[in-house]
């Protein structure tokens, strides 16, 4: 399985996970959303592919334990770091209400997360 990329920048790659299944939830919401919210979200992961920050708390935060979120208004998309100097992008939901993220939204990163983290070290033991 190849990583499907969203921005190769100088200080970090931003990908999309994969789910077991093949699909890329991530991709297939950034693809469904308005192009003007694609723009901003492509904006901000050349921010923080060739800078390696974003300082707005407006546009870029944490999400939940482990995690961020780029932030483009109400559209959210959840991602995590790796050591490898790759961001992977989750899925991407809007955000109704104020306040903490919704908890099925959590939970949801936390399982693509534990997918896509299975598969890359499944396939690193069949290469060996």
């Amino acid at each position: 399985m190849h990583p499907i990329i969203a921005y190769r920048g100088i200080r970090f790659t931003i990908e999309y996970a994969i789910r077991r299944g093949g699909t890329v939830p991530a991709l297939d919401f950034f693809n469904a959303i308005d192009t003007r919210w694609q723009a901003r979200l492509l904006i901000l992961f050349k921010l923080l592919g060739d800078t390696g920050l974003i300082r707005n708390p407006e546009h870029f935060g944490k999400f939940t334990d482990g995690f961020f979120e780029f932030k483009a208004f109400q559209v959210r998309m959840p991602c995590y770091f790796r050591p490898d100097k790759r961001v992977v992008i989750t899925h991407g939901f809007t955000k109704k209400k104020e306040g903490v993220a919704p908890k099925q939204e959590v939970e949801r990163a936390l399982q693509i997360k534990a997918e896509y983290e299975g598969t890359l070290t499944s396939e690193s033991r069949n290469r060996r």
